[in-house]
């Protein structure tokens, strides 16, 4: 059609030109031209009409291609569309299936929902029947047994409880013997070479001073006119002077040991001088009171060198030497703290610390006992203050303060230092103590052991030193033995005091009994 147009109007033009090139043949050549143009006319005419024609067959083969073209684009769309119908169809067709199967599998769901209800509904009435019979049947075995349901939860769990402790106690004793062997023998290694390597005296002064007279005659004079010589030395010494029937001695009593010394050595002085009277009485206390001052300080320094201790303070080497008058359980506290400094050394080098700084807290560690007459407290706390005071290191204060765990022990040599002093306490002949207070102490023992459920009898032996204990076979389990003997001793380490350790052991055993007639 486009072609068509474009030949149309190159017609129109070829007549246009035509016309123009006509009228100037007019113009030029009026004769000649006329007819020259009519010809040309006639020509561009036939010559119009021919490309008129072309044009109109050429559009009409375009028109054609181009509805052949539409008819064709028409058809394959048409076919697509059909296509695209016929799987639209095919998906309708599985969807209306998927739906007939979830419609089907719907009708199933509620048919299972229903006999589900019915099933639950059959539960419902079988398990109202079997709480019913599980009710009487509690309620037959509440009157077979003579006990309820919760009498017998209780049995239950009770014998539940003895059955885990004894499994429990079993476990526990097999890790800890696993644990403490090898312990053990290192630890019984390197107290034995500290013990072997320390030498020291066993027991060491008594607590009562004796003066020694040459005759009963003294007696007299030590008493003076009116009593005015007694009077004096108890007045200058602050002792108690107790002159009795005992032939030839003057006791001395006082809980001061030093008082109590310088009373002895003022007495010992009169007595050779032979002069006793108010005012030689108090220039020879005086005297040996200075003397005596002396004596306590070479103490200390000589303890001090011979534990190799360096740089301690004066009034700590004064403290020191108080305690050459001090006993504790008749044993001598100044060598005993000499024996725990070389006991905590020795086993020091054995573990690979400081020898030299075990050694100084074991020498102070009963410092405070110097002062436990003056001062109130406890003489791990009072030796820890005064360690404190004269700038003692932090290692030492803490072991002072531990060494009877009265606080926690922050070091591994706070820890020698308690271990070191029990040793020295604990060693065959090192301390007596009196008849009542080891009778009271095997008598509490004892009290303790028989406090715990299931103990049958209770022997204390060894001096104290061990305690057996004898328990009902029917009660206590062999598991449950061990967390018995741990549960004693920790009890008598809450609520006693006693030097050295003490040893429970808990014995279980059944016998049976049979006579034959």
């Amino acid at each position: 059609m486009n072609e068509f147009i474009i030949y149309a109007v190159i017609g129109a033009v070829g007549i246009g030109i035509g016309v123009g090139i006509s009228i100037l043949i007019e113009r030029n050549k009026a004769a000649d031209a006329k007819q020259k143009a009519d010809t040309f006319i006639n020509n561009a005419r036939k010559e119009a009409a021919s490309i008129v024609k072309d044009a109109k067959l050429e559009s009409k083969d375009l028109i054609l291609k181009a509805r052949n073209e539409f008819d064709r684009e028409v058809r394959e769309a048409k076919k697509d569309r059909e296509q695209a119908d016929r799987r639209l169809q095919q998906r309708q067709s599985q969807l209306d299936k998927k739906m007939d199967q979830v419609e089907q599998r719907e009708r199933e769901m509620e048919k299972q929902d229903q006999d589900l209800k019915r099933q639950m509904e059959k539960s419902r009435e079988a398990e109202g029947r079997y709480e019913s019979l599980l009710q009487e049947q509690i309620r037959k075995l509440e009157h077979i047994a003579a006990m309820s349901q919760e009498e017998a939860k209780a049995d239950l769990k009770e014998r539940l409880l003895q059955t885990t402790r004894n499994e429990c106690g079993i476990l526990m004793k097999k890790i800890e013997e696993e644990a403490i062997a090898e312990a053990n023998k290192k630890a019984q290694r390197i107290i034995s070479i500290a013990i072997q390597r320390c030498a020291a005296d066993t027991v060491a002064e008594s607590t009562v001073s004796v003066v020694s007279l040459q005759g009963d005659e003294m007696k007299g004079r030590i008493i003076g006119r009116e009593g005015r010589n007694i009077k004096a030395i108890e007045q200058a010494t602050g002792v108690d002077l107790i002159i009795d029937d005992t032939p030839e001695a003057v006791i001395l009593s006082s809980f001061d040991p030093i008082k109590r010394e310088v009373a002895r050595l003022s007495l010992e002085r009169l007595i050779a001088d032979g002069r006793i009277h108010p005012a030689r009485i108090e220039d020879v206390v005086n005297k040996v009171r200075k003397d005596l001052d002396k004596v306590i300080v070479e103490a200390g320094e000589k303890a001090v060198m011979e534990v190799g201790a360096d740089q301690v303070h004066p009034e700590l080497i004064k403290l020191l030497g108080r305690l050459k008058y001090r006993t504790s359980y008749s044993q001598n506290v100044l060598l005993h703290s000499v024996e725990v400094a070389f006991l905590a050394g020795m086993m020091a080098v054995e573990l690979g610390l400081d020898p030299k700084v075990a050694r100084r807290c074991g020498l102070l560690h009963d410092i405070g006992k110097a002062a436990t007459h003056e001062i109130e407290g406890s003489h791990a706390a009072i030796g820890a203050d005064f360690a404190r005071r004269y700038n003692e290191k932090p290692i030492v204060v803490n072991a002072i303060g531990s060494h009877h765990e009265d606080i926690e022990a922050e070091t591994v040599i706070a820890t020698l230092v308690a271990a070191a002093d029990s040793l020295s306490a604990s060693r065959p002949g090192a301390r007596t103590e009196m008849l009542e207070a080891y009778v009271k102490r095997l008598q509490q023992l004892e009290e303790i052991a028989n406090s715990f459920k299931g103990v049958e009898k209770t022997f204390a032996i060894q001096a104290g030193r061990e305690i057996r204990v004898t328990v009902v076979p029917e009660t206590i389990g062999d598991g449950a033995t061990f967390l018995l003997a741990k549960d004693i001793a920790k009890k008598i380490e809450t609520e006693m005091s006693y030097p050295g350790e003490i040893k429970v052991t808990v014995i279980r055993e059944t016998r049976v009994t049979e006579i034959a007639k």
